[in-house]
């Protein structure tokens, strides 16, 4: 039987978007795993389409959700965020060695919940008249990931912690738009997704908890250092409080984040 950490980096070298989530969503949570070898990659990591162009975050156009243009470039961007994080629970499965067995059963859990996120909406796009790659992107998430490459606790502090738990905050935002819209059909997309999120950036607290007692570090402050050393703002509200609640932030944590009143 297929070791699933190789499983996990093939579908992360394969470029078809759908071929991906294929590979991904035929995975066997539950199959042979062996925490220990270091493997090595043969393709690019990630596999990607040619499209959508990647350009820095300044190019891409903002446009209202009031159109059926606009809520085509939003249900692209959000497939996109989708897309990156199929290939980020990939790449923490294969890259990082020597794990508990449940460390890397978590994360393909999460990749098989990113793959149905992406179709979702690319399903959706499609219902738009666009397809996914028909819009430029951007690359942030998976520089995230190069930048982190050789750190598992950076990975797990800057990547679920910080710029996926963002995700946590701005969803209901969007929800509403999207219903005032007439977009209940994206709404109810952004519903599943926001549960299931939740669920990713809780393991991403649960992990980085777990190293930083493994590493004997307090994890509130090794995770102010972290953010220093990557160049990474610490989160701003406003939060989605219950959400980061439910996703293991602690309360305390949440408010030494808020500014201080003068």
């Amino acid at each position: 039987m297929p070791d699933l950490r190789q499983l996990a980096l093939e579908a992360l070298t394969e470029c078809d978007p759908l071929n991906k989530c294929r590979l991904v969503q035929h995975m066997d949570l539950n199959g042979a795993l062996d925490p220990q070898p270091q493997l090595q990659p043969i393709g690019s990591i990630p596999g990607r389409p040619a499209r959508p162009e990647l350009v820095p975050p300044s190019q891409l156009q903002q446009r209202k959700l009031n159109t059926a243009e606009g809520r085509a470039v939003m249900i692209h961007a959000l497939a996109h965020i989708e897309f990156n994080a199929i290939n980020l629970a990939l790449d923490i499965v294969w890259r990082f060695a020597g794990r508990p067995e449940a460390f890397y059963r978590d994360w393909l859990k999460v990749a098989q919940e990113e793959a149905l996120h992406f179709q979702l909406l690319r399903d959706h796009l499609l219902t738009l008249g666009h397809d996914y790659g028909d819009f430029p992107a951007h690359n942030g998430l998976w520089l995230a990931a190069e930048r982190t490459r050789h750190d598992l606790l950076a990975r797990l502090a800057l990547v679920p912690r910080t710029l996926e738990a963002r995700g946590l905050d701005v969803t209901p935002g969007i929800h509403k738009k999207l219903v005032q819209a007439g977009d209940t059909a994206a709404a109810g997309i952004l519903d599943i997704i926001l549960r299931d999120e939740i669920g990713h950036v809780a393991s991403g607290n649960h992990w980085y908890n777990w190293l930083c007692r493994q590493s004997n570090v307090l994890p509130q402050q090794r995770y102010r250092e972290l953010a220093a050393e990557y160049a990474m703002p610490l989160p701003k509200g406003p939060f989605n409080q219950s959400a980061r609640e439910q996703a293991g932030f602690d309360a305390a944590e949440l408010a030494s984040w808020q500014p201080r009143a003068s």
